[in-house]
């Protein structure tokens, strides 16, 4: 097979290669596709009708599509970290984007057990390919700290807003990417970091691989390739133009570039995902390891609105309420497709509520791993493999949001109670809503269920450990 790396990174991308047999009682390769702001209405599977997702599409043709979903957290770093440790945001360590000095965002601490280090110990291969955040190269949430044999993408997700940065990491090297120094666009970063991860699986194709796939599509900034633009331009009239960050000092050092043509945009880099997804499947065919490997796809939260992007226009949250940065279901539900052949079943769906800090305990069932000792995740295994009387359930899912004055939400069933801000002089009152009838939160209804309300505002008080490092109102 072809190499599948550009020459520019090719010298210091010297992939993992290492222990057993594939001869063996080989354990399942566990692939984890995370997109970055995709909605629950983005994927033509879940509902998009202004373009189409074949890739991913066919990978929820061949398994188990998830109607009741959640991100960790609305923004990507909590979200990462709830994902990692199996830990809800009132117990993961990182429980917003807070910035590191140098680069990067607050380091996950090493007494903390990832997904990583929990699959290691079972013979895993580990990589990481795409988005991090959880910790500057050299600190204690570097990801070959924390379990991953490889890493290969942007460290710090602020510089991950520019699709044509200046460099990369790979694990503790900075790899220079002088196709795109100054304002060169030479390199389209998500191309390059695809490729290490094909790569990546057809170096490991002979062992237990653990593939930690967290791309930067469809985040803002709108940057897509002239050959995706070109599929999509004057399709989406009246466009919209966003005036952005195209040269000076903080140029492609996070602010987003301009874009004339944002719903072209959009549309085409969903596209590249969407083949990229589609590439996966592929060199899993070539390489007959389809059976043997479950491929997971979600994305890290709800839509965002910066940079340009048009939500509303494409219905981007499915019809829920709210954004990014929301508690509303539109910030935290999305989609989530479980494949795996021969395991699950083809072509179904199911209504049982997950949420991130479930991955975690799932895969540990898969692999045969011993847990950490601490988990709010309950594995969805028994759903998944057609056995949901066996399968638990949630008495609730809680989360909580650290900015805009602070923000908590708890789901219990049909109840869905959300408490849009603390503010200084007083709590905002609590709202509820009925998700089994009223799933886009239009109607509160909290002065009609009291009792409900205040189940909700108890487990607000007693679902999380204050954090120094992450205060919260009234810690």
């Amino acid at each position: 097979m072809e190499n599948r790396i550009p020459a520019v990174i090719l010298a210091s991308l010297a992939l993992t290669s290492c222990s057993q047999s594939n001869k063996e009682n080989r354990l399942p390769n566990i692939v984890f596709i995370l997109a970055d702001d995709l909605g629950y209405g983005d994927l033509s599977c879940y509902g998009q009708q202004k373009f189409s997702t074949p890739g991913i599409d066919r990978l929820a043709s061949q398994g188990m599509l998830f109607t009741q979903h959640y991100a960790g957290s609305t923004v990507s770093a909590p979200s990462r970290s709830s994902l990692m440790t199996g830990l809800h945001t009132g117990h993961t360590p990182i429980r917003g984007n807070k910035e590191w000095e140098p680069e990067g965002q607050w380091p996950l601490p090493a007494s903390f057990v990832t997904i990583a280090e929990m699959l290691k110990v079972k013979g895993y291969v580990t990589g990481a390919f795409g988005k991090w955040g959880l910790g500057f190269i050299g600190t204690e949430g570097d990801p070959n700290e924390q379990g991953f044999d490889e890493f290969f993408g942007y460290n710090c997700q602020r510089l991950a807003h520019n699709y044509y940065p200046y460099y990369l990491w790979h694990n503790s090297e900075k790899v220079v990417l002088n196709e795109n120094q100054g304002t060169l666009t030479g390199i389209y970063a998500p191309d390059i970091i695809h490729n290490a991860a094909l790569s990546f699986i057809e170096a490991n194709s002979d062992k237990p691989f653990f593939l930690y796939y967290p791309a930067i599509i469809p985040h803002a900034e709108l940057f897509a390739k002239e050959e995706y633009m070109n599929r999509f331009r004057g399709k989406f009239d009246p466009e919209k133009s966003y005036a952005g960050t195209d040269d000076g000092p903080q140029y492609r050092l996070g602010p987003y570039g301009s874009q004339p043509e944002a719903h072209a945009a959009f549309a085409a880099m969903i596209t590249h995902l969407d083949d990229h997804v589609g590439e996966i499947l592929k060199i899993l065919e070539e390489l007959k390891l389809t059976e043997n490997t479950i491929v997971i796809f979600t994305s890290d939260n709800g839509p965002h609105l910066e940079g340009g992007a048009d939500p509303d226009y494409f219905n981007s949250n499915g019809g829920l309420r709210g954004y990014k940065r929301d508690l509303y279901e539109g910030g935290i539900r999305v989609p989530m497709i479980v494949s795996w052949p021969g395991k699950v079943r083809a072509g179904t769906r199911t209504e049982h509520i997950s949420a991130f800090w479930d991955v975690l305990p799932t895969l540990a069932e898969i692999s045969g791993a011993d847990m950490p000792p601490i988990t709010d995740g309950i594995s969805f295994l028994p759903e998944i493999l057609g056995k949901s009387g066996e399968q638990k359930k949630h008495p609730y899912l809680y989360w909580e949001f650290h900015e805009q004055g602070g923000k908590a939400a708890v789901r219990m069933g049909q109840w869905k109670a959300v408490k849009p801000a603390f503010i200084s002089e007083g709590e905002t009152e609590t709202e509820l809503y009925d998700l089994s009838t009223d799933p886009g939160e239009i109607r509160n209804i909290a002065s009609k269920y009291p009792e409900v309300v205040a189940e909700a505002e108890e487990i607000m008080r007693n679902s999380r450990i204050p954090s120094n490092v992450f205060p919260f109102p009234g810690d």
